[in-house]
């Protein structure tokens, strides 16, 4: 799975963005990082929309989950 250089740029440049935009995001995602996501764990996302519309969902972490953000670290640090 090759990636473009340009396009990984103009990401590491839209989430320096992001994360200027919305300070607390970074800080609470290292919380649950911390916290040690294991298998079983539930992310629950709620969507309201500016209309007032509302949209949940849940998933609970399975082993392929949990082995999926631990490459995410990885990477990284790399």
């Amino acid at each position: 799975m090759d990636m473009n250089p340009m396009l990984l740029l103009q990401l590491q440049k839209r989430l320096s963005l992001f994360q200027e935009d919305h300070p607390k995001v970074m800080p609470f995602m290292q919380a649950v990082g911390n916290v040690g996501v294991v298998e079983g764990t539930v992310f629950a996302v709620k969507v309201t929309t500016p209309d007032g519309k509302v949209l949940e969902s849940n998933i609970k972490l399975t082993a392929n989950d949990i082995e999926t953000i631990n490459m995410m670290k990885n990477a990284k640090n790399e």
